[in-house]
């Protein structure tokens, strides 16, 4: 049965495209009056041939951070960013391709946040969050420290969540015709409405090809049978409107504005946005203006040889949201059904972290990742600018490499507490002093929680807790990955006896997993280096 037939034939009669300017909220108008899909109008394009096309898969360039001198810039500041996309990505080139990744694919911070850690609750009332720290020696530079700081959102239980007004907006043009894209994200999403949605929660679904239109009205989450129909019939053809197609998510969105609940656009597609807007700064202006009406967005990116991963973390990015890559049914189970409240409901918004390291204790300092989501020193306090989103009961981890201070000639300079500054003579028994600012969802105005770091001999890394271990584990898997050139005397063997120390008798299947993935990565790396000419090599 052709989707067209799931519709009013009201909606039928309403224009495919829409008009350049986005129209403002407005509760008079109706879902009546938006474009429904009309797959006569996408099949009119050549479909998309997968055999003949090359790989384009499209990764942004990463510059790694460098180590920064304390005494030059003591203060490092950066938003928080905890996508899982990368993790799974560099999972399934790994595993279905049997390659290592391109060194751009690997965003190191995301490896490490792909993982649970043990982290405390808030334990101050009111806080949405509660800051922690660790440090240990660097495991592949024992002259160096490695710090931890873990993050962790407060749990809400999903029951007394606010209801959730969600747009599914679904990229149909024929790149998504492969089992591993627009059924994978039909197989997901259905995932989330049998499991995870409740009567309180509303969906509508938006697709986009050749054209934009609207295939399911805002519908009850109680009305499974409705919504998963809707689902079924969605078939792949045409080119891709993807401009088109955000225009009209997020005017539905708007018409169903819930002013007590969570507004939000989930686009799923691979990131080819061949027809109409489709360069970044375009796309980037479009969603920057939207999500002020408190609409967010975010991302599930599909398939390969034309992922564009670079478009979909920058639409996500700048859409206050969180980009998700399904390499698998049971990624998707886990990122719309188990971390349904921590994807899809944020807790607080622009979430800013500030270190201030100690020149009496350390001289220099590198972060690990994070490279895209670096802020000025003084955007920590701008609560204009725009930054990370924090789900409920979400963690964010941070490592950052130091240098000890090696000189009694540097001179002590006191840690900047809020209502102070920095003075030289002051104590030098901290190592470094963490700030966190973040706003209420709908909030504007920023508030500050801090967490002092004592100084104090670091102990072995297979001293460290868990948390450190794991932590510094996928760190050194991704500065292999990535050829780093701060790898130093990163090895597989060194990541892998970390992730089993870390793993002890737990019966955690991601970290299982991620054993079995350094394992891999080691064996596809040694027949590369076989293979190569030795001028050549990445690892000499």
């Amino acid at each position: 049965m052709p989707i067209s037939r799931l519709l009013p034939l009201g909606l039928l009669a309403g224009s495919l495209l829409l008009p350049a300017c986005t129209q403002q909220y407005s509760t008079e108008q109706a879902t009546e009056s938006l474009p429904a899909y009309d797959t006569a109008v996408a099949s009119e394009v050549p479909a998309y041939d997968g055999a003949s096309e090359p790989n384009r898969e499209g990764y942004a360039a990463i510059a790694e951070n460098h180590f920064q001198s304390v005494s030059q810039a003591p203060l490092s500041t950066f938003a928080i960013d905890t996508d899982p996309a990368s993790y799974a990505n560099v999972r399934r080139i790994l595993t279905q391709n049997g390659q290592l990744p391109p060194p751009d694919a690997v965003r190191v911070e995301e490896l490490i946040n792909y993982f649970q850690y043990e982290y405390p609750q808030p334990a101050t009332a009111g806080a949405p969050a509660s800051l922690n720290a660790e440090v240990a020696a660097c495991p592949w530079n024992p002259e160096h420290q490695l710090v931890l700081i873990g993050l962790q959102a407060r749990e809400v239980p999903t029951r007394v969540l606010p209801p959730a007004n969600l747009v599914f907006l679904l990229d149909v043009s024929g790149s998504m015709n492969d089992p591993d894209k627009l059924p994978l994200l039909k197989a997901g999403l259905t995932q989330l409405v049998r499991e995870a949605l409740r009567p309180q929660d509303h969906v509508s679904v938006v697709v986009y090809a050749g054209a934009a239109g609207v295939v399911l009205p805002p519908t009850a989450g109680s009305d499974t049978r409705q919504i998963v129909a809707a689902l079924d019939e969605l078939e792949a053809g045409g080119s891709t409107a993807g401009g088109e197609g955000l225009r009209l998510a997020y005017q539905v969105a708007r018409q169903n504005f819930n002013k007590e609940g969570n507004n939000r656009v989930i686009l799923c597609t691979d990131g080819d946005f061949n027809v109409g807007e489709q360069s970044q700064e375009a796309l980037e202006e479009l969603i920057t203006h939207e999500r002020q009406s408190g609409v967010f967005l975010s991302v599930l990116g599909v398939g390969e040889g034309n992922l564009q991963d670079a478009t979909m973390e920058l639409l996500a990015d700048k859409g206050n949201g969180n980009y998700a890559y399904l390499d698998t049914e049971q990624e998707a189970h886990r990122v719309l059904v188990q971390q349904f409240s921590s994807t899809l409901f944020t807790l607080a918004k622009d979430v800013k972290l500030q270190v201030e390291f100690n020149p009496a204790q350390v001289s220099e300092y590198r972060l690990i990742g994070y490279e895209n989501r670096a802020l000025a020193t003084e955007d920590f306090t701008d609560d204009r600018k725009d930054a990370g989103e924090l789900g409920t009961g979400q963690q964010v981890t941070a490592l950052y490499e130091i240098v000890p201070a090696r000189t009694a000639l540097m001179q002590a300079a006191a840690i900047n507490k809020p209502g102070q500054t920095s003075a030289v003579g002051a104590t030098n028994d901290e190592l470094l002093f963490v700030k966190l600012r973040y706003q209420e969802p709908q909030g504007h105005t920023s508030r500050l929680l801090t967490l002092p770091v004592p100084a104090k001999a670091a102990p072995d890394i297979r001293e460290a807790s868990g948390n450190l271990k794991q932590a510094a584990a996928v760190a050194q898997f991704g500065l292999l990955l990535r050829r780093s050139a701060y790898r130093g005397t990163a090895s597989y063997d060194n990541a892998l006896s970390l992730a089993q120390s870390a793993l002890g008798n737990r019966e955690d299947a991601l970290r299982q997993e991620f054993v079995e993935l350094v394992r891999q990565a080691a064996s596809l790396d040694a027949s590369s280096a076989r293979a190569t000419p030795t001028e050549e090599r990445r690892y000499r």
